[in-house]
């Protein structure tokens, strides 16, 4: 048993676990959160979500070129 927590290969998992969830499972959360949500949020709703985008901003940069949160228009004009 001691010689799985000395085990660098149970430490390299354990990082690509943590930066996995911090560059791609909250972010993209973030994103599909923002989205649904943008136009009917509270005031501490929309605080806490800019909070956690100052939070997981690396990981959101990543997927800023690929989404899109703009509003949708009415076909007009």
């Amino acid at each position: 048993m001691e010689n799985i927590f000395n085990n660098s290969f149970a430490t390299l998992i354990a990082y690509i676990g943590v930066i996995s969830v911090y560059l791609l499972v909250v972010p993209l959360f973030l994103f599909y959160w923002m989205n649904n949500r943008w136009n009917v949020m509270g005031k501490f709703e929309r605080l806490g979500i800019y909070g956690l985008v100052f939070l997981f901003f690396p990981g959101l940069i990543l997927f800023s070129p690929f989404l899109n949160l703009r509003l949708k228009g009415n076909g007009k004009g």
